[in-house]
C-alpha cells in the first residue's frame, strides 16, 4: 500500500498508525509505484490550491484516477478527503480530483473556526469503513473547510453548528474529514478495515 506524497502531509503518523497493527506502507511520491499499489492513501495538511498544483505537477492527478477506475482502494484523510471532489474555495476557486461529486466549502457558521477537537460521530449509513465501530464514537478534527455533497457519498456526519460531512464514499474511493490516525481505538479500527478491503 501506498502513502502519497506530495509535500503536503502528517504521512509518518499515518503510516505508524497502520504499523501498529502490522499494515505495512510504503511512502512514496512515484507514480508507477502509486499505480502499482493495491491501496493509496492520500493524506493532507494545508491549503487546497497548493494541494492541487503539487499533485498536479507529480502528475499523481492521473495516477489517483486511474487506480480510482481500476477498483483500487482509496482512503482520503483530512484535506485529502476535500482532494477528492469536484472543487473548492478554498483561497479561490479549485478544481479538484473529481471522483467524489460535491465542493468544498468555508464554514460560515457563529462558532470558533477551525472546528478543532474531539467531536461525535452520526453514522448514516453502512459502510466497510465504519464497520464495527460504535454510533456516537469520537473522532479529532482540524479543518475550516467542510464539503456539500450528494447524499448518497454521505457515510457519516458531526455536528458542528451544521451537519458536516466525517466519512464520505463512492465505491473504492472513501473519505474521513477526521483524523484516524489520532482518533484512538475508532480511528485505528477505521484504518483496519480499510486495510481489509487490500
Amino acid at each position: 500500500m501506498s502513502i502519497v506524497d506530495y509535500g503536503m502531509g502528517n504521512l509518518r503518523s499515518v503510516q505508524k498508525a497502520f504499523e501498529s497493527f502490522g499494515g505495512k506502507c510504503n511512502i512514496t511520491s512515484k507514480v508507477d509505484e502509486i499505480l502499482d499499489s493495491d491501496g493509496i492513501i492520500l493524506p493532507g495538511v494545508g491549503a487546497f490550491p497548493d494541494a492541487m498544483e503539487n499533485i498536479n505537477k507529480l502528475n499523481i492527478n492521473k495516477a489517483l484516477k486511474n487506480a480510482a477506475e481500476s477498483g483500487v482502494p482509496i482512503l482520503g484523510i483530512c484535506l485529502g478527503m476535500q482532494l477528492l471532489f469536484d472543487e473548492s474555495d478554498e483561497v479561490r476557486l479549485t478544481e479538484g480530483l473529481g471522483l467524489i461529486k460535491g465542493k468544498i466549502k468555508k464554514f460560515d457558521i457563529n462558532l470558533k473556526i477551525p472546528h478543532m477537537g474531539w467531536n461525535s460521530l452520526n453514522i448514516l449509513k453502512n459502510s466497510p469503513i465504519l464497520e464495527g465501530v460504535k454510533d456516537g464514537s469520537y473522532a479529532y478534527f482540524v479543518h475550516s473547510y467542510y464539503a456539500e455533497l450528494e447524499e448518497d457519498s454521505l457515510d457519516a456526519d458531526s455536528f458542528y453548528g451544521i451537519n458536516v460531512p466525517a466519512a464520505v464514499s463512492k465505491g473504492n474511493v472513501f473519505g474521513l474529514q477526521f483524523h484516524p490516525e489520532k482518533s484512538g481505538d475508532a480511528g485505528i479500527k477505521m484504518l483496519k478495515n480499510f486495510w481489509g478491503l487490500l
